[in-house]
């Protein structure tokens, strides 16, 4: 069957690029709202307490063997100074194990930007810095080539046509960003904006033979959104999100709803649509300073009538922790919950 092909076909081509994108793209998260670190730096420490550490986990295209799995994990802190501090660790394999791509950040933001009655309207910037590394194993790297029409599967006694100038790279990488959100509390409509940059330092692409000159591009992101206070007990986040690395771009709009249960817990639910893409609804809940998230890419592209059920997973796990007990009356109004 074609099918077969095209699926291992596709995966291949997810994992090396192809010349006309001419360099690898980062992955994507449906809930990026709860990922600060990697969306952008201007977040490091935007949150109602002390610190926060952040964990994620996402499967995509399940339904094809040995797909992309990407873990993250993010921690930040406040401090007293308008400086905060965040750390954010990121790896994602594909094709189980063939490929790998690593990255690890320093994050600092500064927060003494606020103007209007009680500083409740706020700017933020931030810069991260840290490495990158991505690795192909040979011994578990097949390509197009190697696709046996007549068995309809790969042989691998026909060799390679593909040729890696290399089998591993590591570069230095740095971004920044900036953040507007007004953190008045008790009212109505709180929003907020903010816009970064990856990769600003653009590392080599240096893995296929012959690619001199190519270079991963600068990952922009444009997001925003309000919080909408319905009632003392309901509320609404409607949320956009705009990316574009290199030739490859992605819009998603959404909103999710969050309902007061009792003082200590809170439940979500609401969707996102990637336009041209997929729609990820998601539920989760709040329970003591936990908040905990699943969502699920239900494919709509063109990739379903290739792939079938080509869907997507995710989940997340946020606590965000103090260091004493909470006397303000009224609570901050953080960006991203």
């Amino acid at each position: 069957m074609k099918k077969n092909k095209n699926l291992f076909i596709l995966l291949l081509a997810a994992c090396l690029g192809s010349t006309a994108v001419k360099a690898q793209t980062d992955p994507h998260f449906s809930q990026y709202y709860v990922y600060p670190l990697w969306l952008n730096p201007a977040l490091t420490g935007a949150i109602d307490g002390d610190y926060r550490v952040t964990g994620i986990y996402r499967n995509q295209w399940g339904s094809i063997n040995n797909g992309f799995s990407t873990p993250g994990v993010s921690a930040d802190m406040v401090t007293s100074k308008n400086i905060n501090l965040g750390v954010n660790l990121m790896n994602q394999t594909a094709a189980g194990g063939a490929y790998n791509y690593l990255n690890g950040y320093l994050s600092v933001a500064y927060t003494g930007l606020r103007f209007g009655r009680d500083g409740n309207h706020r700017i933020t910037v931030g810069l991260t810095g840290g490495v990158i590394n991505r690795k192909f194993n040979p011994s578990k790297f097949q390509t197009g080539a190697q696709w046996d029409e007549l068995a309809n599967g790969l042989n691998l006694n026909i060799p390679m046509n593909e040729i890696l100038s290399k089998n591993s790279a590591m570069a230095f990488d740095a971004g920044a960003g900036a953040m507007y959100f007004d953190a008045t509390p008790g009212k109505k409509v709180n929003v907020f904006a903010g816009f970064s940059a990856y990769h600003l330092t653009q590392p080599d692409d240096p893995f296929i033979s012959g690619g001199q000159g190519q270079k991963m591009p600068v990952r922009y992101t444009i997001h925003g959104g309000a919080k909408i206070n319905l009632s003392d007990v309901v509320s609404i986040t409607p949320n956009l999100l705009y990316m574009k690395q290199g030739s490859a771009e992605e819009k998603m709009a959404g909103a999710y709803a969050q309902l007061k249960a009792s003082d200590a817990t809170d439940f979500l639910f609401g969707a996102n649509y990637r336009f041209d893409d997929a729609i990820s609804p998601y539920i989760g809940f709040y329970h003591n300073n936990f908040v905990l998230g699943v969502s699920y890419d239900v494919n709509t592209s063109d990739l379903a009538k290739v792939a079938g059920n080509a869907n997507s997973f995710e989940i997340s796990l946020t606590f965000t922790g103090r260091k004493k007990a909470k006397t303000d009356a009224v609570p901050f109004v953080c960006p991203r919950l």
